[in-house]
């Protein structure tokens, strides 16, 4: 049996092309930017106040103090949205300045409005300043934040909406993206079904529904194909056909791929020419699995195991990393963490174990390894919160050891 490590290799190799299209920034989200994204103008686009207050020149109040007041003519006001001030301020005046407000010509401080005190005098109303105020205190200054032509978001990036928000706020209604990868799914055996009220030897399809609902968190797009019954050889070799000249990317099957009487994907597989692939990995849960790429197609296929919790574990340690592959994403960064609990395995495999993250009361990060760690089942997986990967060449695991965490159902790119 190959290795984990020795399998990731193999992915990398069989490596198949996603284009780019442009899309609307706004429907961005859990994309892969494909080029650099510059900004387009200046953040903030011009000088602006910080806060509510009275736009002055800072030469202005130069030697104020609580001993030497002085007051400032206010000859105008102006709020965030308007137009700019047209008139440029004169020596020891001052207009009334809204947040955000473009600072008027002439003006380069802005003193806060708690720090005046108002007067009125006749038809003329002044502010009576009691400090002095450095140049652009209060000010944001134009291109502070992004500078024309500034690298926004760089190429192969994840795009959240911390992105989205940025894109919004500098103009940039398009990117290019890295196309969704299409993902089309078949589950195999007689005994699984789509009904809500089954019989006591059948089991529901959960496999299939909780793939689909990862299509948003991990870049894909999912089409179910329905289920293989334990005869279905032929059908299964002519769906593989038409998938040939679909837009399908990567073929996912669940169950069927062991050595029992039925377990015929492998067999149909085999008839196809094929550039790289493995089965049977050093894995638990997930043993066995299957990958293969199809020698002179953009096509690669998985066949997962159908115990529900081996669907997932390997889903999240093949698939998913194979899509970060080809669509040029980092790999993930592990989220370290204290173990709470000791754990044993067998020494030449690769374990990934449902677990339950959690901080101390002075932040560390610890995790527990739950009990139940068997492929069927869901209840553990229901409580835990992150899979811990346990590497081969080690079978002892002990309380305080400090182990791999990578999240159930999300990417850890954010962290990258």
């Amino acid at each position: 049996m190959k290795s984990y490590n020795e399998a990731l290799k193999i992915l990398k190799k069989s490596q198949i092309k996603i284009s780019n299209e442009i899309i609307k920034s706004m429907s961005c989200l859990n994309r892969i930017c494909s080029s650099n994204v510059y900004a387009k103008n200046n953040y903030p686009s011009e000088n602006n106040s910080s806060l509510d207050g009275f736009a002055v020149k800072f030469n202005d109040t130069k030697g104020i103090s609580h001993k030497n007041f002085k007051k400032f003519k206010i000859i105008g006001s102006i709020s965030a949205g308007s137009k700019p001030y047209k008139k440029i301020l004169k020596k020891d005046e001052a207009i009334e300045i809204m947040t955000g407000a473009i600072v008027p010509k002439g003006s380069n401080s802005i003193i806060p409005i708690e720090d005046g005190t108002l007067l009125k005098e006749g038809k003329n109303r002044y502010i009576l300043i009691k400090k002095s105020y450095k140049k652009f205190e209060n000010v944001r200054l134009k291109g502070s934040d992004y500078k024309f032509k500034d690298l926004l978001i760089k190429k192969n990036t994840l795009i959240n909406s911390s992105h989205i928000k940025a894109l919004k706020a500098l103009g940039i209604e398009k990117i290019k993206v890295k196309k969704k990868i299409n993902v089309a799914f078949f589950t195999s055996g007689n005994e699984i079904s789509e009904k809500s009220h089954i019989d006591k030897w059948k089991i529901r399809n959960s496999n299939h529904h909780y793939l689909k609902s990862l299509n948003n968190n991990f870049l894909f797009n999912f089409k179910n194909l329905g289920i293989l019954r334990d005869n279905d050889v032929d059908k299964f070799h002519k769906k593989l056909l038409k998938i040939f000249a679909s837009k399908t990317n990567i073929v996912i099957t669940s169950g069927a791929v062991s050595k029992g009487k039925f377990d015929f994907i492998p067999k149909v597989i085999s008839k196809f020419r094929l550039s790289h692939s493995f089965k049977n990995i050093s894995i638990r849960p997930g043993k066995p699995i299957l990958f293969a790429k199809f020698k002179g197609k953009s096509k690669v296929i998985f066949g997962l195991p159908g115990n529900p919790i081996s669907t997932a574990a390997c889903f999240r340690f093949f698939v998913f990393p194979y899509i970060q592959s080809i669509l040029g994403l980092n790999p993930e960064r592990s989220i370290k963490a204290k173990l709470k609990n000791k754990f044993i395995k067998k020494k030449i495999f690769t374990r990934f174990v449902k677990s339950k993250l959690s901080t101390t009361k002075d932040g560390k990060l610890e995790v527990e390894i739950l009990e139940g760690q068997e492929s069927f089942r869901i209840r553990s997986f229901v409580n835990s919160n992150i899979w811990v990967l346990l590497p081969n060449g080690k079978s002892k695991f002990k309380k305080g050891d400090i182990v791999d965490c990578f999240f159930s159902n999300y990417s850890n790119q954010t962290l990258i």
